[in-house]
């Protein structure tokens, strides 16, 4: 019996080995173009396709490229669902995974060349994430052209879903890591046989000698060539073929040039030989890439923290004829005007509002504060909080990508796509230095071609090392990377490329409060007894043994009075507190109307949060409950203000706790009870202003605001959506190291001004002396090495330890 193709349903031709692994089983292709293209629709995670399609697929009879097949897939909405967000108006919103990006110059050609497509509103490319977000009109272009078209400028997206998008970061990452393996292997190599031919043409090495090491120097460096800088030629490739121009132009034009001539003197015995510079180069541009890799893939991961904070499933109820039966089903089969049961220690999977029932919910997983809230029936409750108390039910009203926390995963791919005034004009001026760079080099081979055509090549060579870009490539990232090491070492590590810099020319720092300012651990801070009948001890006893069974974060203030006394009976009143019986007497624990039930209950004693202890209804005991700031901030705060930063505080809390926090510590600006949206209006306001904003957080309700601010620092006890947004991560917990990393980071500022300086004024004297045949391809590769050395050396300045800043005093003496 012969088989069928999986894909078209045409016979499979006896012996044919093409097949492909579809929902885990290996599925029968008829040809290599059918198995193409399933491949196309399994990477792009589209085997729901296979799964619900009425007929074999087919293919257009003018298409030119067999993957046209799995594009035209985009257009389906069952497809779309889940990338894809209806906007309203006619108008959608794709977010897309992009790969083949390398530099800014990238961004700028997919961003030009989509945007100029007719039903296109916008398009904003991320160069740290590599994703996209696109707006267009399917009622003026379909989808599937724009993934063709994507496809024929040079890169391939793929609908944004964090898992495959990891699963393809991860192989990117491996591969990555097997050029650069390869790439240093090959420039040790390289470099060992070219000292010894240095050494020889001093010591006239005998010449059975000097061809032996320029054939092992091309055989170790050809692997380095051919497969380490492959994306370097790929890249420039493509740029000339959508005729825009980026830095791998000319880097590729100098790797390939030089191996060709360094090849072409060694099969015939004539000229130099350069490759040690040739590999050393591509190893330091390939390292570049390795360490912005890294950091843009921590990016990655947010998006699968983010889909854990929806269940998987959940219990709907459904009218019987007796009473409601439950029944288990998918997040994703829940519909608008469903009855949900929530049962205590389940997380809400949608947003929706309560109809029956009442509890407290932890909602610090949105908000970042650690305070469960009460609820009843008629509030609304969101997707990703966790019940606490007792069970609810809830009636469904936004689901899946509508749902707050997909919201804030918006906010936090806005925040990632906007990017500063700085990056748009670089990416201006990159092509036109590159362009610049080539007809230079074109403009000098000429006139020795007319002059000297036995010179031209070597001269047209030598050009080409001096313009590469090797010192000035290196004269930022080597500044960086080793200001990077010195943060790590106190404390801080940096996540992104932009922060050493940033934190220099940052003018206002935002704090969070929970978890940020204070430890974010609930503490018993004072205790106010108000009758003689009882002291302080007992009072506190009696408490810990109401709240011994309560699981409320408030309970744990009471722990080290817990097992002196029994409480019976004990009742959780969600919102208002707790009563039982000990020795047999009624005592209540909460807010001052449940405790005395309502009998002129006294007045607090002052801002805070107060718990009343009552026995049968009677005062007994004020308790106040409070966060631990954290240690060192004061000091913190005050040397960010002698650096001349304004320092502010934003909160989601509503309590009187802001204010007195602030206070305590020295900060005058101070907003509270801000949702996320709030946060980040905030911080964009002030940016117009043209503030340079530092923003420390902790929370899921942070990202957003994380994401905005021009440099974000998360608490190293935050969440991990908050770590992996955050541009750098406070890991020992210490505040001080903030103004530290600002000191650093303007000493950093200063050494990458002298290494750029340095690195300028070289090529602008190298250059017309290259140009004027003074200077042959081999010195201009020992001073291309010896710039680059030059530019490592000084960043290597910055290892030098900083004090560490403990008074305001210190502060201001270090800066100045």
């Amino acid at each position: 019996m012969s088989l069928s193709c999986y894909h078209c349903g045409e016979p499979v031709p006896a012996g044919s080995s093409f097949s492909v692994v579809i929902e885990g089983e290996k599925q029968p292709m008829c040809c290599i173009g059918c198995e193409a293209v399933a491949h196309a629709i399994v990477n792009g995670g589209l085997e729901n396709y296979y799964r619900f399609r009425d007929a074999p697929a087919t293919r257009p009879d003018d298409m030119t490229d067999e993957q046209q097949a799995a594009f035209a897939l985009y257009d389906r909405e069952d497809v779309q669902e889940s990338f894809v967000r209806d906007l309203g108006n006619g108008i959608k919103e794709a977010s897309l995974a992009i790969d083949g990006i390398t530099c800014a110059a990238c961004v700028w050609l997919i961003e030009h060349q989509v945007s100029q497509s007719s039903g296109v509103e916008t398009i904003r490319v991320n160069l740290s994430n590599h994703r996209a977000t696109m707006r267009w009109s399917p009622d003026q272009i379909e989808l599937s052209k724009l993934m063709t078209m994507f496809a024929a400028i040079g890169f391939q997206a793929y609908p944004y879903q964090a898992d495959e998008q990891q699963e393809r970061l991860v192989k990117q990452e491996k591969k990555t890591i097997r050029r650069l393996i390869i790439a240093g292997l090959g420039m040790m190599q390289a470099m060992m046989f070219a000292i010894m031919l240095y050494a020889g043409a001093f010591e006239e090495m005998e010449e059975q000698y000097v061809m032996l090491f320029r054939w092992l120097s091309l055989i170790v460096s050809a692997p380095v060539i051919l497969y380490s800088a492959q994306p370097f030629f790929r890249a420039a490739f493509r740029d000339l073929k959508s005729r825009h121009l980026t830095m791998d132009v000319p880097v590729s034009l100098a790797i390939g040039v030089a191996f060709a001539a360094s090849a072409w003197a060694t099969i015939t015995n004539s000229g130099e030989v350069y490759f040690d510079s040739v590999s050393m180069f591509t190893f330091f541009l390939l390292f570049g890439r390795y360490l912005e890799m890294r950091a843009r893939h921590r990016i990655g991961r947010s998006g699968n923290a983010l889909n854990t904070l929806i269940p998987t499933s959940t219990t709907r109820l459904t009218k019987g004829e007796t009473a409601d039966q439950e029944e288990v089903v998918l997040t994703r089969e829940l519909n608008e005007g469903d009855i949900l049961l929530i049962k205590p220690g389940h997380t809400l999977p949608a947003d929706g509002i309560i109809i029956e029932g009442q509890s407290s919910l932890n909602e610090s997983a949105l908000t970042g504060e650690y305070m469960p809230v009460s609820k009843a029936a008629g509030d609304k409750v969101l997707a990703g909080t966790m019940n606490i108390e007792s069970p609810l039910k809830i009636r469904v009203e936004q689901t899946g990508q509508n749902a707050r926390v997909a919201n804030i995963a918006h906010l936090l791919d806005r925040a990632f796509s906007e990017r500063p005034k700085t990056a748009e004009i670089t990416n201006k001026v990159a092509h036109w230095f590159v362009l610049g760079v080539l007809i230079s080099t074109c403009g000098v081979g000429l006139f020795w071609w007319q002059h000297s055509p036995e010179d031209a090549f070597w001269i047209v060579l030598s050009v080409l090392v001096v313009t590469c870009p090797c010192a000035l490539s290196l004269a930022t990232p080597t500044a960086l990377t080793t200001s990077t090491n010195a943060l790590r070492e106190q404390g801080i590590l940096v996540t992104r490329g932009h922060v050493v810099e940033s934190l220099a020319q940052a003018t206002r720092i935002v704090f969070d409060k929970t978890g940020t300012l204070t430890e974010g651990r609930l503490i018993l801070t004072e205790t106010r007894v108000l009758n003689d009948t009882i002291t302080e001890e007992d009072a506190l006893k009696l408490a810990a043994a109401l709240e011994r069974t309560s699981e409320h974060p408030i309970a744990r203030a009471f722990d080290e009075y817990r097992g002196f006394y029994l409480a019976e009976d004990v009742r959780s009143i969600p919102g208002k507190g707790l009563s039982g019986t000990i020795l047999g007497e009624v005592y209540r624990i909460g807010t001052p109307g449940f405790a005395t039930d309502n009998n002129q209950p006294p007045e607090l004693p002052d801002n805070g949060q107060w718990l009343l202890l009552s026995r049968n209804t009677q005062p007994v005991a004020w308790f106040s409950i409070g966060d631990r700031i954290r240690s060192g901030a004061k000091d913190a705060v005050s040397a960010l203000q002698s650096l001349g930063l304004e320092v502010d505080l934003l909160s989601g809390d509503q309590s009187g706790a802001v204010s007195v926090i602030a206070q305590s510590i020295g900060i005058r600006n101070i907003r509270s009870g801000a949702s996320p949206e709030d946060k980040l209006a905030y911080i964009r306001q002030l940016q117009e202003q043209g503030e340079r904003i530092i923003m420390v957080g902790d929370g899921v309700n942070d990202i957003p605001v994380l994401a905005g601010a021009d440099i974000s620092i998360a608490m190293g006890t935050a969440t991990d959506l908050a770590k992996t947004s955050a541009d750098a991560i406070l890991m020992s917990g210490q505040l001080q190291r903030i103004p530290e990393g600002i000191t650093l980071s303007q000493k950093t500022r200063r050494i990458i001004r002298q290494n750029l300086t340095w690195a300028a004024g070289y090529n602008l004297t190298a250059l017309p002396l290259a140009a004027a045949g003074v200077i042959p391809p081999y010195l201009a590769a020992i001073g291309m090495s010896a710039s680059s050395l030059i530019v490592a050396l000084n960043a290597l300045r910055l290892n030098a330890k900083l004090p560490q800043l403990t008074s305001p005093e210190r502060q201001k003496e270090l800066h100045t």
